[in-house]
């Protein structure tokens, strides 16, 4: 069973199985801790009644403390796993998995916004955003997929199958600043058939004025009011334009 004492002595594992550091997770505990004390005072019982019993009275929970809850959560966030695994790796029943990852859902959720974590949803704010005067100029627009279960009806199985991946998913657009790699901006979710381009025409993005916008082929066409873009090129597979191979 993972513990979430003896992941942070493992610093490769922690990352690996939560997406942060020690370091980071510890910094993310305290405004976990609050938010959770937010959603669920200790007077109260889960469904906000007012509690006959101590507070810690009855059999103690498998997830035991707030740092136990937050390696739960950010496990099932980082690996996606099928929450029956989830269950077998802290020791729950599947319902019992099931429950936690509602309760704690929201709860991180309000911590990262408390921290300005949370990426901005509104493309049209994403100028308005702040920037350190450390900061670089340089962002970097991409599309993320993701795997899903595949749906039972076939409309949707051919909405949501990915011929890039070869596999059903969901797809995001993602700002990142090139330097921190930190997320500015996340759109909606759209089903992994739908072309990046296509959702960047949905949700125009207001990027600031001197920014220099890095993007890949996906977005060819794609041109915002920046002061510079670049785009990759793929570079030519087997005989290029002129018969010849590469390197001849």
């Amino acid at each position: 069973m993972i513990t979430y004492a003896r992941l942070l002595r493992q610093p490769r594992r922690c990352l690996a199985l939560t997406g942060l550091t020690p370091v980071e997770f510890t910094d993310l505990l305290p405004a976990f801790e609050q938010s959770y004390a937010e959603f669920y005072p200790r007077q109260l019982t889960m469904q906000g009644q007012p509690r006959r019993s101590c507070p810690g009275a009855g059999r103690p929970s498998v997830l035991d403390g707030s740092g136990a809850k937050l390696l739960f959560l950010l496990v099932y966030l980082k690996a996606y796993p099928l929450q029956v695994v989830l269950a077998e790796l802290f020791g729950l029943s599947a319902s019992q998995a099931n429950t936690w990852l509602h309760r704690l859902l929201p709860v991180l959720q309000r911590a990262l916004d408390e921290l300005g974590a949370l990426p901005e949803r509104d493309g049209s704010q994403v100028a308005c955003q702040g920037r350190p005067t450390t900061e670089s100029k340089g962002l970097i627009i991409d599309a993320t997929e993701r795997r899903r279960q595949r749906p039972k009806d076939q409309e949707k199985q051919r909405r949501h199958y990915s011929g890039k991946k070869k596999a059903h998913g969901d797809k995001n657009v993602l700002v990142v600043q090139a330097r921190s790699e930190r997320v500015l901006y996340l759109s909606r979710t759209y089903a992994g058939s739908t072309h990046e381009k296509k959702i960047v025409d949905q949700e125009p993005i207001a990027f600031p004025g001197d920014a220099v916008l890095y993007k890949d082929s996906g977005f060819q066409g794609y041109e915002p009011a920046v002061a510079r873009s670049y785009q990759t090129k793929k570079k030519a597979a087997g005989p290029g334009a002129n018969g010849t191979r590469k390197g001849i």
